[in-house]
């Protein structure tokens, strides 16, 4: 279900943000970038390690949402699943052009002195809600969701990592999504 989202006096709900990018509305879209950028950056984040290439693929994802906000339908799934997909799908897109997997090698020593936004994320009541329904899967769930939505594994990729033919891979991800998902719905 579609969570509201906080705005200076109303509640407005995000697939209605997106409804209105579809219909052209700069300010839903900036309402959008500032109330989500920084979530959408640490989804990027944890799959690039890099921060200038996560930037880009939050670019990316909201320059898709602005061509495409028409194309979202909230009978067929959750506006906040569809934005972190899009940028999902940009940071594996990004990895797979750079040809290889991004270590954690080079990356600079010292600590950026702000909260990022996975440290923000983390800190939500969302969040935290997401955490005890986490914990209900089986083991083995957990670790594919892992590699699949932490670490960015495609299909394919969890298949051969985990010796699973990709149906069986699929179908596992769905099942634990729809866990997930009900579980959530009684959480918050």
């Amino acid at each position: 279900m579609d969570q509201p989202v906080a705005g200076g006096d109303s509640t407005v709900a995000l697939a209605t943000l997106i409804a209105a990018v579809a219909a052209g509305d700069e300010g839903a879209f900036r309402q959008i970038y500032d109330r989500r950028a920084s979530k959408l950056y640490g989804i990027a984040y944890r799959i690039l390690r890099q921060p200038p290439l996560a930037a880009d693929a939050v670019q990316d994802a909201f320059l898709e949402l602005w061509r495409n906000a028409g194309r979202f339908d909230q009978q067929v799934g959750d506006a906040e699943v569809w934005l972190a997909s899009l940028v999902r799908y940009r940071a594996l897109d990004m990895t797979r052009r750079r040809g290889r997997e991004v270590s954690d090698e080079g990356l600079p020593e010292e600590a950026d002195t702000d909260p990022d936004a996975l440290t923000r994320l983390e800190a939500s009541e969302a969040s935290q809600a997401l955490s005890r329904c986490m914990e209900l899967l089986p083991p083995d769930r957990r670790k594919l969701f892992a590699l699949a939505f932490l670490d960015g594994l495609s299909h394919s990729e969890l298949a051969a990592r985990l010796n699973q033919p990709i149906g069986t891979v699929k179908s596992a991800l769905r099942r634990g999504l729809l866990s997930l998902r009900e579980c959530m719905e009684g959480a918050i």
